[in-house]
Order: structure tokens, then C-alpha cells, then sequence
């Protein structure tokens, strides 16, 4: 098994700002992003400004110049609108990618993806699906102080025909662009050394007990999957994720429902 673990100690890293001097950022943030965030007060809110400043190293210049690059590309993605009924083969998809029904040791959402099962769609509609996991996420980010997402890949059997590497760049791309201060560590089972030169943290090869420890003390392993050290010998009950999902849509007001409703207010 192989490991990706999140460099948390940087050399030039900045010391985490007092609670004060969070406020007096975000509401820097805010006056240099003007009327931008009349433009989209739901997602330029305190908890995005927030994340952006914590993945920027709490630069109020980096973390303005990130989020209207994020703005610019979600005015013409609409992410905001995307519904699990707008995903293509969502009951096939969905075994392949789904935010697991259990949390890490901390806490943690659990982000669980299978790049080996080769896709039925195109790689526009594996990025819409990865954009509307990424929001759900976001919105479950509310009062989260840290990276409040573990990732977990299985990669046994990955081939570039199951998961083209121009889609794996991009996939990274939006994460670290437009989501980034999510995701605090990912796990990567049976992987590919070429995955090395896409992410910008640290891989931790290993075979001894060590990695064994790491899983034991992030997991109950009653619930994790075999593929990654756990007992879990069940696959994912698509039924109840699709109505986790649809429940996830009617609090971010993109169900299907919901925009019927807001028409017949029109």
C-alpha cells in the first residue's frame, strides 16, 4: 500500500493567524474583491475567504487573486447548479467516486475514489460528477477550522485507458484551483509511481507495519474498505448514496425540486 501525506510544516509556511487577525484579513479579502461579492455572497462567504486564505498561506492578496480566478470559472461552469439527476450514469459513476457514509478518527469527511473502473461516460461528464462531489464538500465546510476532507484512491488495475491522464491533470487542477484548503491528507492504495508528478505533497512508499499504524489510527476499521486495509468487504449501497445525494441537493438548493419551484415563482 502507498501513502500520500500532506506536508503540514513548510519552511516558509505562515504562523495560523490569531481569531483577530483572521477578521481583519477576510475583511480585507472582502474590500479587495468590491463588487464581486454582491455578485455571489453565497459562495464569498466568510467560510470560502477563509479556506482560500488557509490554502494561500493566509495571504489576503493570493487568496483575492485565487478566488476571482474561482469566480471568473464559475460563471461559466455553474457548479452551484449541478443535481445528482444531471449526472450521466450516476448509478455506475457513483461506484466509482462517493463520499463514504462514516468519517475519519478527526472527524474527517471520507472522499472515496476507484480510477481503476474504466468510466461509461466522457471525461466532461467525469469532471461535472468530481465538480458536484467538490460542492457538497465545500458546503459541508461551514465551520471547519482546518482540511476537513480525507481522500482515499484505490488504484489496482489503473490504466491510462481506464482514467486518461489529461483528466487526472485537470481533476487536480479544479481541486487545487477552485476547492483548495479541503482536503487534508489522501491515501493512495496499489499506485502508480507516475502519480507522483501530479500532486505537490509528499508520497510515502511503504510495506512494514508503520503504514498499518497509520490506517489503524485514522479509521475505524470495521468501516473502511478492504482495499485499504479495512474490514469493509461491502461496496457502496447506491440506493441510499443516490438519497444522501438528492438530500445534499435540497440543501444547496440545486435538487431538480427545487428549481422547479423557484420557476413556478417566476
Amino acid at each position: 500500500m502507498s501513502f500520500l501525506l500532506k506536508a503540514r510544516s513548510e519552511p516558509n509556511q505562515s504562523r495560523s493567524p490569531s481569531s483577530e487577525e483572521l477578521q481583519e484579513k477576510i475583511v480585507h479579502v472582502r474590500e479587495l474583491l468590491g463588487s464581486l461579492i454582491a455578485e455571489m455572497p453565497a459562495f464569498l462567504s466568510d467560510t470560502t475567504i477563509r479556506r482560500f486564505l488557509r490554502a494561500r498561506n493566509w495571504s489576503t492578496e493570493q487568496a483575492t487573486k485565487s478566488l476571482k480566478e474561482t469566480v471568473k470559472w464559475r460563471r461559466q461552469y455553474r457548479p452551484e447548479k449541478i443535481c445528482w439527476e444531471d449526472i450521466a450514469e450516476k448509478d455506475y459513476e457513483g461506484r466509482r467516486a462517493y463520499i463514504a457514509d462514516y468519517l475519519d478518527a478527526k472527524g474527517r469527511c471520507v472522499l472515496v475514489s476507484k480510477p481503476a473502473i474504466k468510466a461509461k461516460v466522457s471525461g466532461k461528464e467525469q469532471i461535472k460528477y468530481l465538480v458536484y462531489i467538490l460542492e457538497i464538500l465545500a458546503m459541508n465546510s461551514a465551520d471547519e477550522q482546518e482540511e476537513h476532507v480525507t481522500c482515499l484512491l484505490d488504484c489496482k488495475g489503473w490504466a491510462i485507458s481506464n482514467t486518461p491522464l489529461s483528466i487526472t491533470r485537470e481533476s487536480i487542477n479544479i481541486v487545487q484551483n477552485y476547492y483548495p484548503g479541503m482536503i487534508a491528507v489522501a491515501i493512495l492504495s496499489n499506485t502508480p509511481r507516475i502519480f507522483e508528478s501530479f500532486w505537490k505533497v509528499k508520497f510515502v512508499y511503504t510495506n512494514n507495519p508503520e503504514s498499518q499504524k497509520i490506517v489503524f489510527e485514522m479509521f475505524d476499521m470495521d468501516k473502511l474498505e478492504t482495499a485499504f486495509g479495512g474490514r469493509n468487504e461491502l461496496t457502496v449501497d447506491i440506493e441510499s448514496y443516490a438519497e444522501r445525494m438528492k438530500r445534499a441537493d435540497l440543501v444547496r438548493g440545486a435538487s431538480s425540486m427545487g428549481r422547479d419551484i423557484n420557476l413556478v415563482k417566476l
